[in-house]
């Protein structure tokens, strides 16, 4: 593993092939032998480059970027191998994972799975509840924006248990969810699902047929699927719509605006994720915009994001902050596990910093690209709990070179750890190798950021105001609650009093509701709320 260079399309190395027995006797023919496969000692670890990419299930060809797969043949054992090593090397906590021996296990993923600490914290939770794994080939799908079956809306199941709430959380524009019927969008934030083709949502459910019926109504699997819903929308008027899904990818920027005040213009983004490649020009794009018209001050709406790419929160940091504040400075450190060293134990090389990157990165940028900033002393940022990971390092590293950052909303998640994905047979893994930390050199929030006047125990708390999600106005309206929130902080520096709970994004508990909590597999769920750290590989144009 020392010395590779680590993309999000994981290029891996070319093992040399193990060297054929020959024959004897002067017989010019070679004798074939059986491949040498390793043997377990415990605590004795050869590098993972020994076993890489020898795979039980050789994929040939290429993937969906047109790169051939290096996989050679080789077995599950194998592969078990190069998990053992590869952890040992590479994850934060390694001297806290039992070692046990690969033989023992049939199956990559659940032995990977055994691989990670139990330790837990002082709170109770495990330290590592991150730990994951996916298709690779579902992977690249998501962090390239592949086209999905979709309405274009974002569907969650808030009330898992009955009587079931499923809610609208977002729309996007041009989608069938937003098409005019009567004058008005088919679907709007905090609109209820009452029922799915004549299925009761709230209370309905008593068959596996009917399960079904909801769970293909509200997250259709293929494009042009027509399902017809009862909707409750936030004025209490119902009405029965009909929607086909559509091939659509989400754009991370939702929606942008220029709020007129007496004091300036504000900028607004909602921003629902940094995953896909394609965040980086919507942001780009977006920030241009805002320096174009001339805004004062901005409102980062992060309530939904669950993090993605760190190279593009740190791009984003610097298009807020701009060169002067930045320049000198580093967006985010790593801490890797205590056996590193001064080195990055994923790639080999120095523990390089992640800086302000200041141009393009070629995700959806041409590398190089000069891109705009705003020159900032203070970002307003909306948060709820599902305000995580690299969306957190925003903040982080905002407050790192002493931008103001105003907290509006609710506390975050609190994941200051993240990881380099690695494709190995076709799984990539996604086990916690690092701790970021900013310029200052904090990055101890396991328990999130929350807004000063929050009733909040454990967290760090930052300038701002406590206030509820509300499902009563669309996002980007200043009249929603958060948004509200913040330009009354802006206007007048005091908070609005506080509001009664938001509704809270839950998941089905576990052997409960088999109703789905969202349109996304549960893997997509994770790498939308982890702090990734590819990079673009340099042979991908934008």
């Amino acid at each position: 593993m020392a010395g590779r260079q680590i993309h999000t399309f994981v290029v891996a190395s070319l093992l040399l092939a193990t060297g054929c027995g020959g024959g004897g006797g002067g017989s010019s023919a070679a004798v074939a032998t059986a491949p040498q496969l390793p043997t377990w000692t415990q605590g004795v670890f050869q590098a993972s480059s020994t076993f890489e990419n020898r795979c039980a299930n050789v994929r040939t060809g290429v993937d969906s970027q047109g790169r051939a797969f290096p996989d050679l043949a080789g077995s599950t054992t194998e592969e078990l191998f190069w998990l053992r090593s590869w952890t040992n090397q590479t994850y934060l906590w390694n001297n806290e994972v039992i070692d046990q021996n690969p033989v023992g296990y049939a199956d990559r993923i659940i032995y990977f799975n055994a691989l990670k600490t139990n330790v837990v914290t002082a709170s109770g939770q495990l330290k590592d509840r991150f730990h994951f794994t996916m298709n690779t080939a579902e992977y690249l799908a998501e962090v390239t924006s592949a086209p999905s079956a979709s309405y274009g809306a974002e569907i969650r199941v808030l009330s898992s248990t009955p009587p079931r709430d499923v809610r609208v959380i977002y729309t996007s524009a041009g989608t069938p969810a937003a098409e005019l019927e009567g004058g008005l969008p088919k679907l709007a934030r905090g609109a209820r699902i009452v029922t799915v083709d004549g299925v009761d949502v709230v209370n309905g459910g008593a068959s596996q047929a009917q399960i079904n019926t909801l769970n293909n109504g509200l997250f259709p699997r293929t494009v042009g699927e027509s399902h017809t819903f009862t909707v409750r929308y936030p004025d209490n008027s119902e009405r029965t719509i009909t929607l086909a899904s559509a091939s659509l990818v989400e754009a991370p920027v939702n929606r942008q605006t220029i709020i007129m005040t007496p004091t300036g213009k504000v900028g607004y983004i909602l921003l629902t994720t940094l995953s896909p490649y394609s965040t980086e020009k919507g942001l780009v794009d977006a920030i241009a915009t805002m320096k174009g018209q001339g805004v004062s001050d901005i409102v980062l709406d992060l309530r939904y994001n669950g993090g993605g790419l760190l190279a593009i929160a740190s791009q984003l940091s610097y298009m807020l902050a701009g060169p002067a504040r930045t320049s000198g400075h580093v967006f985010e450190r790593l801490r890797f596990n205590a056996t590193a060293g001064g080195s990055n134990p994923v790639t080999g090389g120095t523990n390089s910093p992640t800086p302000f990157y200041s141009a393009g990165l070629g995700f959806s940028v041409a590398t190089g690209t000069v891109i705009s900033t705003l020159d900032l002393p203070r970002v307003f940022v909306l948060s709820t709990s599902q305000t995580c990971s690299a969306s957190e390092s925003v903040i982080n590293g905002l407050r790192g070179v002493g931008v103001e950052v105003i907290q509006i909303g609710s506390t975050t998640c609190g994941k200051p750890f993240g990881f380099y994905p690695e494709d190995n047979c076709g799984q990539t893994y996604f086990s916690i190798q690092f701790q970021g930390v900013n310029d200052q050199g904090f990055g101890d929030y396991p328990d999130g950021f929350t807004p000063s006047n929050s009733s909040s125990a454990n967290a760090v708390r930052v300038s701002g105001c406590a206030v509820a999600d509300d499902f009563g106005h669309d996002l980007g309206d200043v009249s929603e609650a958060m948004l509200s929130a913040a330009l009354e902080f802006r206007a007048k520096g005091t908070c609005p009093l506080p509001l009664p709970s938001s509704i809270g994004v839950a998941r089905a508990p576990s052997g409960g509701d088999p109703i789905r909590t969202t349109g996304r597999s549960e893997a997509v769920e994770f790498l939308r709320s982890m702090r990734d750290l590819s990079l673009p590989n340099p042979s991908v144009q934008p």
